[in-house]
């Protein structure tokens, strides 16, 4: 976690992600960018920060994909236009804007953005549960000359908010980075108490289980041959004796599907050698695609007891672990066309990133379902996407 994320959580305290529209704790886009850090040399300053960040964060919620598009939309913009986001007289070009975009730190600016939309948004209430989905991408078109750009992020699956977002080491992998994301997003909801964490295979690991459970979370994973020994015991449970706890069908685009989940409480915590485990998790997946069936199992484990999280609770938490992925990585890819960005220059690809996430969550926010609909109105529209963003007032979902 970089030094300058950690002065802006010290110096300006986040705002909790359950800010509803009765409590009025919304702010504007120019007010929440002030709190980013300048990176720029006092001499010689031109533009303000708040201003130059603000014009790229509206213009990639209008669609831009890249510096240059993001450089045309601010030089489409008329001068009340320019006026209302900060600047006086002139508005900076491509190169300036492009020098400072990759200059900012991607995490501080990823904390300011997160508690903006969070400030927006209305989170669930319980006994409804906060479910955070965890994953990893590389963007395959940024490379830097230590490698390949990869990040890993935590969206909140109940508001549509990416809350952390770190770089991945080179020559590493996302194991290392789950701690500093999880204390980041810790950060921005200030307990982990009532989440639940959910994330694929490679983060089985017995050092995120402790991780978790210490921050006062819940971990919700799946198990595979990459743990071979925890995927035999999960296996050699049984599950014939288990009863259906809840089974759901789906129709649509020429399938059918069927999951069945079966739960089983573990007779002592960590009893299948793995900490904090109280319930193993079978769910079989039956789907039939032009009259060809095919079935997979999953197993998974899970944190809380049969108490907390019954049959369909499961179901659900492990369907929401998909939504990073298909509301998230995948919108970014063909909306934004991140992968065949090639921004290779400083944090450039981060930063970049960062913009996306930051537009799907406010569309999301806004209740749009289609992301790349709502870039194109808001794109037709740029006055009343910067009175949106520069006003302070809540939305909910």
């Amino acid at each position: 976690m970089s030094s300058s994320l950690i002065d802006v959580i010290r110096q300006h305290a986040p705002v909790p992600c359950d800010t509803t529209a009765a409590g009025g704790g919304s702010f504007g886009l120019l007010e929440a960018l002030a709190r980013v850090p300048d990176p720029r040399d006092p001499r010689g300053i031109r533009y303000p920060l708040a201003s130059v960040l603000a014009v790229a964060v509206c213009a990639v919620m209008a669609g831009a994909s890249t510096f240059a598009a993001i450089g045309d939309w601010v030089d489409d913009l008329d001068a009340p236009a320019w006026g209302r986001l900060g600047f006086t007289g002139r508005v900076p070009v491509l190169t300036t804007l492009w020098r400072l975009l990759v200059r900012v730190d991607a995490e501080t600016l990823t904390a300011v953005l997160a508690d903006w939309l969070c400030s927006r948004v209305s989170a669930p209430s319980p006994p409804v549960r906060r479910v955070i989905a965890v994953d990893g991408k590389v963007l395959r078109g940024a490379v830097l000359p230590e490698g390949r750009v990869h990040l890993l992020s935590a969206y909140d699956t109940c508001t549509g908010v990416v809350l952390a977002q770190v770089q991945v080491a080179a020559k590493s992998n996302e194991i290392p980075a789950f701690a500093p994301l999880l204390e980041q997003v810790k950060a921005r909801l200030g307990s982990l108490a009532g989440v639940v964490i959910v994330a694929d295979a490679l983060h089985t690991q017995v050092a995120h289980a402790r991780t978790v459970a210490a921050a006062g979370g819940d971990l919700y994973v799946s198990v595979k041959a990459n743990q071979p020994t925890l995927f035999a015991q999960l296996r050699r449970l049984p599950w014939a004796q288990v009863p259906i706890g809840d089974q759901h069908r789906d129709t649509g685009h020429g399938r059918r599907e069927t999951r069945t989940v079966k739960a089983l409480t573990l007779q002592t915590p960590g009893g299948i050698g793995f900490p904090h485990a109280q319930q193993a998790v079978r769910i079989t997946r039956t789907r039939t695609i032009a009259g060809k069936r095919t079935r997979e199992t999953v197993y998974l484990v899970a944190s809380l007891t049969a108490a907390h999280a019954q049959p369909a609770d499961l179901q659900q938490w492990a369907r929401l672990e998909w939504h990073i992925e298909n509301r998230l990585h995948w919108v970014r890819d063909v909306t934004f066309g991140e992968d065949g960005h090639r921004a290779r220059t400083g944090n450039g690809p981060a930063v970049t990133a960062v913009l996306r996430n930051t537009a799907i969550g406010f569309h999301r926010g806004n209740g749009e379902t289609n992301i790349a609909r709502a870039t194109r109105r808001a794109n037709r529209r740029p006055h009343d996407l910067i009175t949106t963003v520069t006003s302070s007032y809540s939305t909910t979902q």
